[in-house]
This record gives structure tokens, C-alpha cells and sequence, in this order.
């Protein structure tokens, strides 16, 4: 018996991957089996509708410029947007699309990962966060200040850092135990997270040392305030396995361009004259 092909649907059924047919207005004239699998639409449910009812809010604006950039002649590959499921969560979608005048259809083939942001994400937050506290880390503090400085000085204005180092926080862990004293840091975090306005960025970069990044803060007697302010907080008691603990803080400022142009003479400037409050307030009387 001489072997003929099946019809073409009924190998893009068999394909793991959804893939879309869609005319020049970006309406559905195909979906294969897969598509019902990542979407949750079956076929006689889109036929007709717009692809872009489908395509998350915030993902609408890029996946209309890469659908022009497609019908001007360019492959897209690997292309990643958003859409919604029929159940109402997010699905994430790789994307390899072509456009077909002579058909005037455009074709996509697009692979769920969903998983692999997921992941991609977790990655990324790793390398950013300090796993501890969930705080921003001393990379990702360095990258903010660069954002700020190159903010401020379009803005014409300054902002701030705040430098913060525990004082007494090596006998919490002595009396308590470093379980006790990892509790205590994420305890300070909380703190000091709730004392910031929601647009600055708080980082540990040490053991006890924190940095607060005060971008709408630009003069050091309003970063004072600020500092006074999260060393109240932090003074007051918190709560170890065996009792009350009280704290203390020494904060030191840095003023964005004055005293300092770059991150490492900013965190550099902040250090010190965190130091010098150290100093001052351990001095008799």
C-alpha cells in the first residue's frame, strides 16, 4: 500500500506546543490540540477572537510591537509574553512567530514556561536578596545607588544613604544563640522596612550592617529625621527566647553629590560617619 500524508492538522495535534494561525488583524483561523492544554480554550471558543484578548494587560503594548516587527519580515524566535488562562492565571509563553504574505496569515508556535520563569525569578531574587532578611544585597544596593545617581542627575537634585550598624547585637547571639540573633536581624528588617517610604531601597550588607537608599530624600537634615526615626524604632525592646532585648543603632550619612559621586565613595563617606557616631556616643558623659 503506497503511504500517503494525513492532513496537516493531525500532525499539529501531535506537537506539545501550541500553534496559531492568525490573519492580518491577529484573529485565530487555527489552534492545534496543545492549544486547549496551555490555555484552556478549546478551539471553537477563540476561532474568530483576537489574539490579544488573550495576552496579559501589561503585555500588550510588546507583543504588538513584536507582531508588527513579524509582518515587516523579521523571524521572531524566542519572544516572552504573558497570557491569561481561561481559569484566570497567568500563563508564560515562548514565542516563535513568522509572518506569510502570500498567505497573509501569521504563523506562531509557542512553548509554555511557565516553570522556568518561575524559576528564572527565584534565581534572580537569589542573587539580588540577601537570603536572611529577603533585604536587598550589597550587588543590588550598588546597582540602585548607579540608578540614582543617574536619576539625580537629570533631576538636578541629591538623595541620600543611611548606614546603619547594630550595637549590642553580638550579645543576642551570645546570650540567645545565632538562631535567636538570625530571628533578631529579620525582626530589625521588618523595622526598618516599615520606618522607609515604599520607593526607597533597604539593603543588609553585612552581618548587622544595613544601608537605607533615600532617593526623594536630598538634604542631610531631612535624612537626620529619617534616621532618628528608624532609630527609634529600633530602640524599642524586641524579643529574644529568654526576654526582652533592647538595641541600639549607629547611623552615618552620605548626601548625593556632596559628599561623594559613585556608589563606592557614597557607601564610603556613610561608613565613616557612622563610625564617628559610634565613637561619639561611647565617649563618658
Amino acid at each position: 500500500m503506497t503511504p500517503t500524508l494525513p492532513p496537516l492538522a493531525d500532525v499539529l495535534d501531535l506537537m506539545p506546543d501550541a500553534v496559531c494561525v492568525v490573519d492580518v488583524d491577529g484573529r485565530f483561523l487555527f489552534v492545534n490540540a496543545s492549544f486547549q492544554r496551555i490555555f484552556g480554550y478549546m478551539p471553537d471558543e477563540v476561532l474568530g477572537r483576537l489574539i490579544f484578548d488573550l495576552v496579559h494587560p501589561d503585555d500588550r503594548d510588546a507583543t504588538a510591537r513584536q507582531a508588527e516587527a513579524v509582518m515587516a519580515g523579521e523571524l521572531q524566535r524566542h519572544f516572552r509574553n504573558r497570557y491569561i488562562h481561561k481559569d484566570g492565571h497567568d500563563v508564560d509563553i515562548q514565542w516563535s512567530a513568522r509572518w506569510l504574505p502570500d498567505h497573509h496569515v501569521r504563523i506562531g508556535v509557542g512553548r509554555e514556561v511557565t516553570e522556568l520563569r518561575r524559576l528564572e525569578r527565584e534565581l534572580e531574587h537569589r542573587a539580588n536578596h540577601d537570603s536572611l532578611t529577603g533585604l536587598a544585597n550589597r550587588d543590588r544596593l550598588r546597582a540602585e545607588i548607579r540608578s540614582a545617581i543617574n536619576h539625580a542627575a537629570h533631576a538636578e537634585h541629591g538623595f541620600t544613604l543611611l548606614y546603619l550598624d547594630l550595637d549590642g547585637f553580638k550579645f543576642a547571639n551570645d546570650r540567645a544563640g545565632h538562631d535567636a540573633g538570625d530571628q533578631l536581624l529579620r525582626d530589625v528588617a521588618v523595622r526598618l522596612q516599615e520606618g522607609i517610604n515604599p520607593d526607597d531601597v533597604l539593603a543588609r550588607i553585612g552581618g548587622d550592617e544595613f544601608v537605607a537608599l533615600l532617593p526623594a530624600c536630598h538634604d542631610t537634615a531631612s535624612a537626620r529625621q529619617v534616621a532618628d526615626s528608624l532609630r527609634a524604632r529600633l530602640t524599642q525592646p524586641f524579643s529574644l527566647p529568654d526576654g526582652p532585648f533592647l538595641l541600639d543603632v549607629s547611623i552615618g550619612i552620605a548626601c548625593f553629590p556632596i559628599n561623594g559621586t559613585d556608589a563606592d565613595s557614597l557607601l564610603a563617606h556613610a561608613d565613616r560617619t557612622m563610625y564617628a557616631a559610634k565613637r561619639q556616643r561611647s565617649l563618658p558623659g
